[in-house]
């Protein structure tokens, strides 16, 4: 039998500023003021899916069972796009079907998606266009933290959106790989796991193409290098990111989301 636990995290591109993620909190609270609401991120970039997903699968697995999950980047608002919630892993996903918990899934199935259509659980009968978030998805939120059965919330359906997401490129030579992610330090983390880096390395030297450097060793953290210093790194999701120690290596290297980063593995003579 699946329980929540009356924790229901947030994820939106909403910012600070005009007061949203309050709306949307407000709404929650008024339904069950006992809730654990916890912000994960507000920052994500206007419209930027991808972003959000990123965000959303780097910390889900960090909460226990019974969690639901809130997350709102939903630039189809109003438009002919689902409002889901889904069950996987022994959590519940609520949001938009655009793509945002494609990365989160990476592949898989969810063990159970319901689309949201079931207007006694929304804010009221009549909503808004353009705040589904206020309207739909933070009410429902709320009543499946507090109980409400995935099945009461809505129609199953058996398919979600999925987004196509860039895998590195690798041969016995290199790998080229992207970066996805850009944290607020300036770190630049990219599609490159540990796994597939060293399996290719098999303790050759490199060199790493990226922006305006070139990076030739990597660290276990970022003191490892001098301030200012460049390094290559795997950080807490064991992707290689690029980072400057006490530094912003995006705006320093001139490294934007999107770019590529070009691993060359050394096959060094004696």
């Amino acid at each position: 039998m699946f329980a929540t636990n009356g924790i229901l995290t947030l994820t939106t591109d909403f910012g600070s500023q005009d007061g949203y993620v309050a709306a949307m909190k407000g709404v929650m609270l008024g339904i069950n003021p006992d809730l654990k609401l916890v912000d994960v991120s507000h920052d994500i970039a206007p419209h930027d899916i991808m972003d959000g997903a990123f965000v959303l699968r780097t910390v889900a697995e960090a909460f226990p069972n019974g969690t639901v999950h809130l997350a709102v980047v939903d630039p189809g608002v109003g438009s002919s796009r689902k409002a889901i919630a889904m069950k996987y892993r022994n959590q519940l996903f609520v949001g938009p079907d655009n793509g945002l918990f494609s990365l989160l899934l990476a592949g898989q199935s969810a063990e159970k998606v319901v689309e949201l259509d079931q207007p006694r659980f929304w804010r009221d009968v009549t909503i808004s266009t353009t705040f589904h978030g206020r309207d739909i998805f933070a009410p429902i939120a709320a009543r499946l933290a507090s109980g409400l059965s995935l099945s009461s919330a809505g129609t199953p359906i058996t398919s979600i959106k999925s987004l196509h997401w860039a895998l590195p490129i690798s041969d016995d030579q290199g790998i080229q790989g992207w970066v996805v992610h850009i944290d607020r330090f300036g770190n630049c983390i990219t599609n490159i796991a540990r796994d597939q880096f060293e399996s290719h390395r098999r303790s050759r030297t490199f060199k790493c193409y990226a922006g305006t450097s070139i990076i030739a060793s990597n660290s276990e953290t970022y003191s490892d290098v001098d301030p200012g210093e460049p390094t290559v790194l795997f950080n807490s999701q064991d992707m290689l990111e690029i980072a400057i120690h006490k530094g912003s290596a995006s705006s320093m290297l001139n490294i934007r989301k999107g770019a590529p980063v070009n691993i060359l593995f050394m096959d060094d003579k004696t």
